[in-house]
């Protein structure tokens, strides 16, 4: 039989999950979790703007609230061949509207990554996520399909590559890293491996091991360490002399690369490296945000300062901070309490995708919930880690929280997959 897109059928027939539980199964639990987010965000949002002259940020986030609802009770109750279906139309919609940024697109803060035509405005990276997602899950799913042939797993990697080519085109470097997390996320799931995996993630380390030591003053000192300890991890898998040689030649190239690369930089990404490993270098410029932020997020003690009483947030001393710094509202108004909650509901989120990948029978549908876990989980760990100064400042929103109609809608696009899924689960799940 020919191999087509849609060998991966593994739905349950009659009798169904569905009928066994007594009626259309509906995951109340993702749902709450979600619109508790979307609220705090809200909240978060308003207080951000609240008289400063910026309603119409908090109303434009309102609307895109209430369209993200819509789209994902929409996806969570589709047909899942239409999501099948779906898969390679929207790969290619993202590419056309990538290459279309590149020719028409807007640049904000040396990035060129929005089309904004009149008010409307889309950034493409946004849609392009789930565009590839699904494409590669697809893929992956076909029958015969295997991630432990160098070719099935080379044309993944060449699904994921061509769109980060054209984002870092437009010198968005922040997107572009989340597709790699997204790729290094579905090829594990998808049985690649690990020492493959070990061995493309690792130059990436040794780069930044390299970087951090260049900034830093310590010079190569941290490589060498790096480097050492890498060799010893690699002989721990057993491999072949000539496979690990090369790995580890790779990740040498990269670390040796990385100070010259750093040097031709532009001059904000540089400013960004440096201030992360100390703020104080540039109180008053690049450093500021940091400063800021942290000042925010520590001076909220344990159950923060009220609502509409943050210091840093009503005084606007963190510029546009219902974007990327959007964690210091939380945190600042409603203290430790506030924060744990906010990561606790995401956590809460990431865990319920990762259960319902592992109850999928379906290929296609658990690649998805496992790339979606590993999408907010580094949205997560990084928006957060820039707001208090442990990762250098990247420009990934916060999931549902930071201001963004284009992040808002394919969160909610997302969830809306999970919730479509979770009707195919082979366990019966009660609220």
């Amino acid at each position: 039989m020919a191999t087509t897109f849609y060998d991966d059928r593994f739905r349950p027939s009659s009798p169904s999950a569905d009928s066994q539980s007594g009626g259309v199964r509906f995951d109340f639990r993702t749902f709450l979790v979600t619109m508790a987010l979307v609220g705090i965000g809200l909240i978060s949002v308003y207080s951000a703007t609240y008289d400063s002259g910026a309603s119409a940020i908090f109303q434009s986030q309102l609307m895109y609230a209430i369209a993200g609802l819509v789209v994902m009770l929409s996806v969570a109750f589709a047909p899942d061949r239409w999501l099948r279906l779906s898969s390679i139309p929207l790969y290619a919609l993202g590419m056309l509207l990538l290459m279309a940024v590149l020719a028409i697109g807007t640049e904000r803060y040396g990035q060129k990554n929005w089309i904004i035509i009149g008010s409307f405005s889309l950034q493409p990276s946004e849609l392009m996520k789930i565009g590839t997602l699904m494409f590669s899950a697809l893929f992956i799913s076909r029958e015969g399909k295997s991630l432990t042939y160098w070719r099935d797993l080379g044309t993944l990697i060449a699904i994921v590559i061509i769109p980060v080519g054209l984002i870092m085109a437009g010198k968005d470097t922040g997107s572009a890293t989340v597709y790699m997390v997204m790729l290094m996320a579905i090829a594990f799931w998808g049985g690649a491996d690990l020492f493959l995996l070990f061995s493309l993630v690792a130059p990436a380390i040794i780069g930044l091991v390299a970087l951090l030591g260049s900034i830093s003053g310590y010079g190569s000192i941290p490589l060498y360490v790096g480097l050492a300890a890498l060799l010893g991890a690699m002989l721990l898998f057993r491999r072949r002399m000539l496979p690990t040689m090369l790995a580890f030649g790779l990740s040498l190239a990269v670390g040796l690369s990385t100070p010259i690369i750093y040097d031709h930089l532009p001059p904000h990404m540089q400013n960004r490296l440096a201030t992360f490993l100390n703020p104080e270098l540039d109180p008053q410029g690049a450093g500021y945000h940091v400063i800021q932020s942290m000042l925010a997020v520590g001076g909220g003690g344990l159950s923060g300062k009220g609502f509409l009483q943050g210091t840093q947030t009503q005084l606007r001393y963190i510029p546009e901070q219902w974007t990327d710094f959007i964690f210091c509202v939380p945190t600042e108004e409603f203290g430790f309490l506030g924060g744990v909650l906010v990561i606790g509901l995401l956590v809460l989120l990431i865990w319920l995708a990762v259960d319902t990948a592992n109850h999928l029978r379906s290929r296609f549908e658990s690649t998805i919930c496992f790339g979606i876990a590993a999408v907010i989980f580094y949205h997560m760990t990084i928006n957060i880690g820039m707001a208090i100064g442990l990762v250098p400042v990247m420009g990934i929103p916060l999931p549902f929280l930071s201001k963004g109609g284009s992040s808002l809608l394919l969160n909610m696009f997302m969830i809306g997959l999970l919730l479509n899924f979770y009707r195919s689960r082979t366990d019966v799940r009660r609220f």
